[in-house]
């Protein structure tokens, strides 16, 4: 069609017209009758995932992902000095503390300012935003506590906000522990099971009141949010500057103009999110739906803002648009600004108990395959943490140096190893190395620390310390796998072997040491001079190739030498304290170590063969090679027990149905069992402090189960791998303990290490469960233990580091111990979880080796074993080597050594988690109560710790309880907590807590499943001695 001169004219005289400066009106607050929108500018970044955290700050090997924080942070900054009225929400403070260190005295005047302003606000406050299922409790604790500490120093600001809005399932301890006793007022977060999720929008009660501990109950409540969809922003309204969403065009003199268009399209995603028809009518009653006329938008996701003035832009423009419109209003808003909104309301909120796990985010994909994805890693990071709370102990008795090795390497690695892609296996292999070589790099700087401290502490018999001490020790970090130079040394021509042995749990501690030596002709003598019984292990061929495969992939070099036994002793070790004992070589003609008896079984034996020299007898059927039944003659229980290992194929998807199994989604494809080819007979050793009984299960799994004389539990020893794939499958393994209990489908499992929640097969307590799979659907978390019950018996397990673990069939647990999967599960990592390791340019596939404690106790009487146990196994004795001439370490060294007073010991239901000098001098002690309430008949009381008796040799003059995180005074934060209803009667015991520490007694009462945070001040700090 031709363009007629009058058409021309008109756009001609449009092109000539200059565009005007428009000032957008951002002031907007809350408008009481009207649906507000809280529009949250944010960006969720990932300390690692496929790229490592450093990758991520920098900016660097972009070819697998454009994002820089760097960036973020300085674009962030300068669009909020633009306008007054913007604000962002930051989370991750392992990067904005790598960011804060580099800025000039200038930028972080400015950065308080806004800080001060509210325009930039601190949410969650921890290192990373740690994942729910994997982490134990304490390091939750002590991420979080590094990041809420480095906001109070430099910002005087205490998070309320809990923020996490990625982790794939939410555990009870987040809500009630990380929390609420952190002085959240609200938590907030996007992944729920995608049933869940559909009932809680037809009910309207995706926002919620949170009882996340049963013990503690609304004492401990918290006000938690789920969005509708996920954590960015509605559809249409991304502007990253590579974003496809429309802008906002508002000059009339361009072509595109879309202001009324792009106002419609805001008011119609408000309306949809709270699942109306846009109708003016139905907007005016929106407030009777949703309880409140508030609704909050994430405006942001991963790794955005890089360039915020394009996010900023369009977020003015809507603002000040859409409030003209008038149907609804838009403003700039924060977490904290809408949980304040949502409580003006006086609303009363659906109760929620328990927890959101496991989570499905659609039929047949369960994200319950990363409870036990790279299970090497997670138990490395579980070793890191016990021995992080030890390092923190020997550091405060040294008395911490403003130089030299320090715990703060460990700190931070150990922080960033909590992160939702880093514990919970989920990360690209690179970046699993990264965080390993970091735990590593920490570990090295600790060990430094340890050693220097022990040396001190043996060589000091006053109160005057050390600066130079001359004792060398040594540890051994490869101990696991049999490794450890530092006592395979020869003992000849009067040399000695000195191993001191530290507790750092608060009570006494009996434990079974094993150390591998190169000579069967050795004694054991403790800190008196006494000889103590001993046992030798021959060291088997199994152990030796694991040992010197790893010691060359790890260590690069090949062990020259070969212990040819295992000795075992045991150990009394005081509360916070050491023991030592002298190994040497026995004389000819003396008494040395019992050499273990070794038995093969006969297949023509046709019986059974018992083991165990205690109370706890364990039998095996010779013919079938396995366990039958488990006996304790002190509690009279006697029960058939079997244990056997399984495979679930990994689904590789097809092409109508591409999920397949990977490092996030556990899809089993049929249950295979493992059976050894023909009968492997048992090998049997028999000693007077343990029996073993070894089983090659397969080529590929080893077992050692041990029968301690003076434990009542059995220890299970398992290695598994390298996991065959040659038939193009991956495999994810199980071990099944099986027995005759009737448990009408009920378990029970921990959360986070600490409480345990009951667990019904193929039932959810919130919504009426479709179930589509029946094995994945059915898994769960597991850091401390599961257990199983009837009407006259416990069977509980308990684990040395993450797993998942079910009750797939009645009276049976079974734990997954190992994945290796060859397809990419389309969750983001863009990778199959195939871990490998290898030696010059040879690669296998990772073998795992762990352990996992068993026992079965009459009805109401396991918890005890549990707890006590179960911090055992958290916190093993750290041991330490040195060599010495002669025979005068006990006349020359401190042998033994508690800081506590000597009569003193903590009450066998408390933990002390947390013991560690600060920068300013000041001492963090933290005092866990181990049991909920009713849990156990005797435990399950108020506890009572007398500080004057921890701290013995000290004059404490100030005691300031603080909350969970050490940010904030425990009752200020208690004065600040919003209290929030919540729908119909709330029927509940009185919750026991304990009270206020008088000045004068200092003495500290818990309740159940309290943990209570101090920050103490001595007069002095100085190295303690007994």
């Amino acid at each position: 069609m031709a363009i007629t001169p009058l058409l021309l004219l008109y756009f001609s005289s449009l092109l000539c017209v200059e565009s005007q400066y428009i000032a957008y009106n951002t002031s907007q607050r809350i408008v009481p009758g009207k649906i507000n929108v809280h529009l949250v500018p944010h960006t969720h970044d990932d300390v690692g995932w496929l790229k490592t955290v450093d990758q991520y700050y920098v900016g660097s090997n972009n070819s697998i992902r454009g994002a820089c924080v760097q960036n973020v942070l300085d674009s962030v900054v300068s669009a909020l000095l633009a306008d007054k009225n913007r604000k962002f929400i930051y989370v991750e403070i392992a990067f904005f503390q790598r960011w804060w260190r580099q800025q000039s005295d200038a930028i972080k005047s400015i950065v308080k300012d806004l800080v001060s302003s509210g325009q930039l606000e601190f949410i969650n406050g921890g290192m990373c935003m740690h994942d729910e299922a994997t982490p134990h409790y304490i390091d939750m604790i002590d991420q979080t506590t590094l990041g809420h500490r480095f906001i109070k120093e430099e910002f005087g600001q205490t998070p309320r906000i809990g923020w996490q809005i990625d982790p794939f399932g939410h555990s009870a301890i987040q809500a009630y522990l990380l929390g609420a006793e952190v002085g959240f007022d609200s938590l907030f977060f996007a992944r729920i099971d995608y049933q869940d999720r559909a009932k809680r929008k037809d009910e309207k009660s995706l926002e919620v009141v949170w009882h996340g501990s049963k013990t503690l109950g609304s004492s401990s409540q918290i006000f938690t949010g789920v969005f509708p969809v996920h954590y960015d922003p509605p559809s249409g309204f991304n502007f990253e500057f590579n974003d496809d969403s429309p802008i906002v065009q508002d000059d009339i003199h361009l072509f595109d103009y879309n202001v009324q268009e792009r106002v419609n399209d805001f008011v119609a995603a408000a309306v949809n999110q709270l699942l109306l028809e846009m109708h003016q009518k139905q907007i005016l009653h929106l407030a009777n739906v949703t309880r409140t006329n508030h609704i909050m938008w994430c405006m942001g996701t991963d790794f955005k803002y890089q360039y915020a003035t394009t996010w900023f832009r369009q977020m003015d423009k809507l603002i000040h648009y859409v409030n003209k419109d008038g149907r609804v209003n838009a403003l700039y808003s924060t977490p904290s600004i809408y949980t304040d909104a949502k409580h003006a309301a006086n609303e009363s909120w659906p109760l929620k108990t328990d927890d959101f796990f496991p989570y499905a985010d659609r039929a047949n994909v369960y994200w319950t395959g990363y409870f036990t994805s790279r299970p090497a890693f997670k138990g490395y990071v579980r070793t890191m943490s016990a021995y992080y709370l030890a390092a923190r102990q020997l550091e405060f008795l040294l008395g911490r140096k403003s130089s030299g090795p320090k715990t703060d390497t460990l700190a931070d690695a150990l922080a960033i190893a909590q992160h939702h892609d880093a514990v919970s296996g989920t990360e690209r292999q690179h970046v699993a190395s990264d965080y390993a070589k970091r735990l590593y790099m920490g570990y090295a700087e600790a060990a430094e620390l340890v050693e220097s401290s022990l040396a001190c502490l043996t060589e000091s018999s006053s109160n005057d310390g050390c600066d130079h001490p001359t004792t060398k020790f040594q540890q051994c970090p490869l101990l696991n796998i049999s490794y450890c130079p530092a006592s395979e040394v020869e003992l000849s021509h009067g040399k000695s072997l000195v191993v001191v042995v530290y507790n750092s749990l608060g009570w006494k501690r009996e434990d079974i040491i094993r150390i591998p030596v190169i000579s069967e002709s050795v004694i054991v003598r403790d800190s008196k001079g006494m000889q103590i019984e001993s046992q030798l292990i021959p060291l088997l061929n199994s152990s030796a190739s694991i040992r010197n495969y790893y010691v060359r992939a790890y260590l690069g070099i090949s062990p020259s030498d070969m212990p040819k036994f295992w000795l075992v002793f045991p150990a009394t070790v005081p509360p916070l304290g050491f023991n030592t004992y002298i190994i040497s070589s026995a004389k000819q003609t003396g008494p040395s170590a019992t050499m273990s008896t070794v038995h093969i079984s006969q297949l023509s034996e046709n019986g059974v063969i018992e083991v165990g020299t205690g109370n706890l007898k364990l039998t095996y059927d010779v013919d079938e090679s396995k366990l039958t039944q488990y006996s304790n003659s002190r509690s009279s229980v006697k029960a058939f027990l079997e244990q056997s290992y399984s495979f679930y194929s990994g689904f590789n998807g097809t092409v109508n149905d591409t999920q397949a199994s990977g490092a996030y989604i556990f899809r089993p494809n049929g249950t295979f069992p493992i059976k050894s080819e023909g009968k492997v007979p048992l090998t049997v050793l028999r000693g007077p402090l343990l029996d073993e009984v070894h089983q090659k299960i397969d080529s590929w799994i080893y077992q050692i189960s041990r029968v301690y004389k003076g434990k009542e539990h059995a220890e299970i020893e398992f290695t598994v791998g390298p996991i065959p794939i040659d038939d193009g499958f991956g495999k994810e393994i199980i071990t099944q303990i099986a027995s005759k209990m009737t448990t009408n489908k009920t378990f029970y499992t921990d959360s986070n290490g600490r409480d345990f929640i009951k667990r019904i097969r193929d039932y959810r307590k919130d919504w009426d469960l479709q179930v589509n799979q029946p094995v994945a659907g059915n898994y769960y978390p597991i850091n401390l233990g599961i257990y199983i019950e009837d009407n006259s018996t416990e069977l509980s397990i308990l684990v040395d580091r993450s797993v998942g673990g079910s009750s797939i069939v009645d009276g049976q647990i079974e734990l997954m111990l190992h994945r290796r999967l060859l397809r990419d599960d389309s969750k983001g990592v863009g990778e199959a979880l195939n871990e490998t390791v290898c030696v010059l340019d040879e690669c296998t596939g990772l073998t795992v080796q762990g352990k996992f404690y068993l026992r079965i106790d009459p009805l109401g009487e396991g918890a005890k074993w549990r707890r006590t146990v179960g911090q055992e196994i958290y916190s093993p004795l750290l041991l330490a080597f040195t060599e010495q001439d002669g025979d005068s370490w006990t006349s020359s060294h401190v042998s033994t050594f508690t800081a506590m007073d000597l009569s003193y010991s903590l009450p066998d239901n408390v933990a002390m988690i947390t013991l560690q000098e600060l920068e300013d001098r000041s001492i963090l002690l933290r005092l866990a109560h181990l049991y909920e309430m009713g849990e156990d008949k005797d435990l399950s009381v108020t506890a009572k710790v007398e500080l004057k008796k921890i701290f013995p040799n000290k004059k404490i003059t100030k005691v300031t309880e603080t909350g969970l995180s050490a940010n904030q005074e425990r009752v200020e934060m208690e004065k600040k907590r919003l209290v929030w209803k919540v729908d119909g009667p709330l029927e509940e015991e009185p919750k026991v807590r304990g009270g206020p520490v008088d000045p004068s007694t200092l003495v500290v009462e818990l309740g159940p499943m309290e943990i209570r945070t101090f920050v103490l001040v001595f007069d002095f700090i100085k190295m303690v001695n007994s």
